[in-house]
């Protein structure tokens, strides 16, 4: 029989996250809304206490650790927690000390002494970061476009380029963490070209010009990165230098994504989630009730309309688990990460926009956090693959056509 129940440990950990949530994010959620380019010190130091740098929900993949006897769970975990810090807030759970997006990129496509050196810093001194950069002021969805350069020369690697939308990049270049940069060896290689490298703070060559006012999540930073003449050591290159005939090199970089997208989709989650907890026990405050035993034609507008989203969000939640569920099998995922992501940005923005209508006046005010996440939601409809690109490696997938024959 097929269980959908979470094991002892994440449903554990699920009740433990969501009372932080509750009472660490929820009551300075809308200070840095308003104050988006402050740092929450004492929330970001809290969290970095209590993971010590490690992504939340994972303990049992980190690196070199081989100490779960039980089925591997970390993604599954991390899936859980993320929507749960999501609950909270998205914008302060992106705003936690973590590797990060780069750390997923070291994880996907780094050697093992690679995953060492780069995230082994994340357990020690002071607070840190981790980012990605691939987004291009020319280059948005098309990554294979890029046009920052690396060329070799002697034992260093010298990249030069401009990068936009990199989440976390002014924390990770400030506080002695890292930023993974997508750049080509070679422009008339196409995808084949196309490598990633990891630029250590303070590195000379690279600086943040731009950090960006956004609509939502406002407690995260969202960078521009200038490189200029950034060297950096031969062995920062992630994977293998050579152009090969195939696009075998891209595909180990684009594999980062395979690992994202389901906790890009978790968070989510989490935004839809916390919007529909607060419609319901508004409308309960007014004397309406959802109720589960009547069919559609003895339920209230409001309350179809409530039903019909809970159940959106929950297939999205469905799917997302699923994708981490067979990542921490080792199963080949992504198809299932963009079906979630895909379906999980679909469903918040819908889920949102649904509580704030069935609310009206209130639900569009600042008087509740809801409009709020209703800003906070469209990220997710746009950031790791926009809803357009997800769709599009979906049906590639199902129906077999490659990125030439359906673009």
């Amino acid at each position: 029989m097929i269980s959908f129940d979470l094991s002892p440990r994440i449903a554990e950990m699920k009740n433990a996250i969501r009372s932080l949530a509750e009472q660490a994010m929820r009551p300075i959620a809308r200070e840095f809304d308003e104050k988006e380019h402050e740092e929450p010190h004492e929330f970001q130091n809290l969290m970095w206490s209590i993971s010590g740098g490690r992504a939340f929900g994972s303990s049992d993949d980190a690196p070199n650790e081989g100490k779960s006897s039980g089925p591997r769970e970390g993604n599954l975990g991390a899936c859980v927690t993320i929507e749960e810090l999501s609950w909270g807030d998205a914008g302060l759970y992106l705003s936690i000390p973590n590797a990060g997006l780069g750390g997923a990129a070291v994880m996907a496509a780094g050697t093992a002494a690679q995953k060492t050196r780069f995230l082994g810093r994340f357990a020690e001194g002071q607070p840190k970061w981790g980012a990605m950069a691939i987004t291009e002021t020319h280059c948005g969805s098309d990554s294979a476009a890029i046009q920052t350069t690396a060329v070799r020369d002697g034992d260093d690697w010298v990249l030069n380029g401009t990068k936009i939308y990199c989440t976390s990049g002014d924390r990770a270049l400030r506080s002695g963490g890292f930023v993974v940069v997508w750049a080509t060896v070679d422009r008339t290689a196409g995808r084949r070209g196309i490598k990633s490298f990891v630029v250590e703070s303070g590195t000379p060559g690279i600086k943040v010009i731009k950090v960006e006012d956004k609509l939502g999540i406002r407690a995260s930073d969202t960078a521009m990165i200038v490189l200029e003449d950034c060297r950096i050591p031969a062995d920062n290159l992630l994977g293998v230098a050579e152009v090969h005939q195939s696009t075998e090199g891209f595909k180990a970089a684009m594999a980062t994504f395979d690992a994202t997208r389901p906790l890009v989709a978790a968070s989510a989650l989490g935004i839809g989630q916390a919007a529909l907890d607060l419609a319901r026990q508004e409308l309960a405050q007014r004397g309406v009730e959802i109720r589960y035993d009547r069919c559609d034609a003895h339920l209230s507008a409001i309350e179809r309309d409530f039903l019909d989203a809970e159940a959106d969000l929950q297939a999205a939640r469905l799917l997302t688990w699923r994708a981490g569920w067979m990542m921490d099998r080792g199963q080949r995922n992504n198809l299932e990460a963009s079906m979630a992501k895909a379906k999980a940005g679909l469903a918040v923005t819908r889920v949102t926009q649904k509580c704030v209508e069935i609310l009206g006046p209130i639900g569009y005010s600042r008087q509740l956090l809801l409009e709020k996440w209703m800003r906070d939601a469209k990220i997710n409809d746009i950031f790791e693959g926009t809803q357009q690109i997800n769709m599009l490696i979906v049906a590639r997938r199902i129906l077999g056509y490659s990125s030439k024959e359906l673009s």
